[in-house]
C-alpha cells in the first residue's frame, strides 16, 4: 500500500461530531479512535475498546470524514485497492495515523493519535541497555514487537538520544512519520511513503547515496528492504528498523526465511557480522496508576550469538539470554516477572503475555 499524506483541513471544514471525537479521545488519553457504520464510536484506552456516549454513526457520517481526509487521487487508490493508509493533522489537535478500510460494503476509519513530543529514553521504563544502544557506531538494531507495542516511541526517544549526544546526519524512512524530529545536533531528514518516496527499498537505495551515518527504516517488511539494510549495516551505517516478531529466535529466522534456501548460509553470516541488538517489546496495562508499561526482551550479539546465527542454532537464543544478565540481555518473562512483584501489571496480564505461562504461574505464585 502506498501512503499520502492529506492536506490538511481547518477545524470548520470537518463535520463537528468528528472534532468532538478526537477532543474526547484526547482527553481519555486514547491511544486509537475508531469509527465504524452502525457503531458507537469507539476509544482503546490502555489496551482495552471503550464506547464513546455519542449516538450511532451511520455511514454519510465515516464517508463524509474519508471525503475531508483524502484528496482525490488517494480516494481513487482506496477504490482500487480498497484499503489506504495517510497521516493527517488537525490544527489544535494532533497528527493522526489513519486507516481508512472497508467492513460489509462500507467505509470505516481507525485513527491513531501520533504524539508531537518524544519522550526521553529515561522516561520510558526501558532497562539501561537500551540507552547503550543509542551509541552505537554501526551496525543493525531491531526492535520488535506487535502493533500497538511501543517500538515507534522506543526508537524515536533512542533518535533523540543520538540527536542529543553526537554530530551525525541521520535518515529516516517511514509510513507516515510519527514524530517530528528536530535538527539539534544531529542533522535529521524524514521521508514518509508515498510523500516522499515510493516504496522503502528505492528511499533506502538513494539515501546510502546521501552521506548518512543513521538510517531509519519503518518496517524490513520485503526482502529488498531487509537486503539493503544489511548491506548499509555490513558497509558502516548503524541501521534500525522494526519488525513484527515477538522474540529475538524468531526475528532472526523470519529475516533468514524472506531469503530463497540457496541464500541463506550467506544470510546467516551477514546477519551474523551485523547484528547488533533485538529488542522486542510487549505493553502491558498498568494497574498502579493510569498507563501503559513496556515489558522487554533484550538480545545483543556477543561473539557466541554470532557463532550461534551463523550456524543455525537460533533455538539456543532463549538460553543465552538467560545466562548473560549480567552484560544487559533480558528474558521477557524476567522483565514481567519483575513488573508483577513490583506491583505495575496484574497476575492475569503477567501470565497471558508470558512466554511460558506455567513457569510464569509457578514464578509469581513462589
Amino acid at each position: 500500500m502506498n501512503v499520502a499524506s492529506a492536506v490538511m483541513p481547518t477545524a470548520r471544514e470537518i463535520p463537528m461530531h468528528l472534532i468532538d471525537m478526537l477532543r474526547i479521545a484526547d482527553a481519555e488519553s486514547a491511544s486509537d479512535l475508531h469509527l465504524v457504520p452502525d457503531h458507537p464510536p469507539m476509544l482503546r484506552v490502555n489496551t482495552l475498546m471503550e464506547p464513546v456516549e455519542q449516538p450511532m454513526l451511520v455511514e454519510a457520517d465515516v464517508q463524509e470524514a474519508f471525503e475531508l481526509m483524502t484528496s482525490p487521487v488517494q480516494r481513487e487508490r482506496f477504490e482500487v485497492e480498497q484499503d489506504l493508509d495517510l497521516s493527517y493533522e488537525v490544527e489544535g489537535l494532533g497528527r493522526y495515523r489513519v486507516n481508512a478500510h472497508r467492513q460489509r460494503g462500507k467505509i470505516a476509519l481507525t485513527l491513531r493519535l501520533v504524539k508531537s513530543i518524544v519522550p526521553p529514553l529515561e522516561a520510558l521504563n526501558l532497562p539501561e541497555t537500551i540507552a547503550r544502544l543509542a551509541r552505537l557506531p554501526r551496525g543493525l538494531v531491531l526492535v520488535t514487537g506487535d502493533t500497538g507495542s511501543g517500538k515507534s516511541t522506543t526508537l524515536a526517544s533512542m533518535i533523540n538520544e543520538m540527536n542529543r549526544r553526537s554530530k551525525r546526519h541521520i535518515i529516516t524512512l517511514e509510513d507516515p512519520i510519527e514524530y517530528s524530529l528536530e535538527s539539534d545536533a544531529c542533522l535529521i531528514e524524514q521521508r514518509e511513503l508515498g510523500a516522499d518516496m515510493p516504496s522503502f527499498a528505492s528511499g533506502l537505495k538513494h539515501a546510502l547515496r546521501q552521506d548518512p551515518d543513521i538510517i531509519f527504516v519503518g518496517e524490513m517488511r520485503d526482502l529488498e528492504t531487509t537486503s539493503l539494510a544489511l548491506s548499509a549495516a555490513e558497509t558502516g551505517h548503524l541501521v534500525l528498523s522494526t519488525l513484527h516478531t515477538v522474540d529475538a529466535a524468531q526475528t532472526v529466522e523470519r529475516i533468514i526465511d524472506m531469503y530463497p534456501a540457496g541464500q541463506q548460509n550467506q544470510v546467516r553470516s551477514m546477519l551474523g557480522n551485523t547484528l547488533q541488538a533485538v529488542v522486542s517489546q510487549t505493553l502491558f496495562r498498568r494497574v498502579d496508576r493510569n498507563g501503559m508499561i513496556p515489558a522487554v526482551e533484550i538480545l545483543l550479539c556477543t561473539p557466541a550469538v554470532r557463532n550461534i546465527i551463523r550456524e543455525s542454532r537460533t533455538f539456543e537464543i532463549p538460553n543465552v539470554i538467560e545466562t548473560s544478565r549480567a552484560i544487559g540481555m533480558v528474558t521477557l518473562d524476567s522483565s514481567i516477572s519483575e513488573l508483577y512483584f513490583n506491583g505495575c501489571i496484574c497476575r492475569e496480564d503477567a501470565v497471558a503475555q508470558s512466554a511460558c505461562p506455567e513457569q510464569m504461574v509457578r514464578q509469581i505464585a513462589a
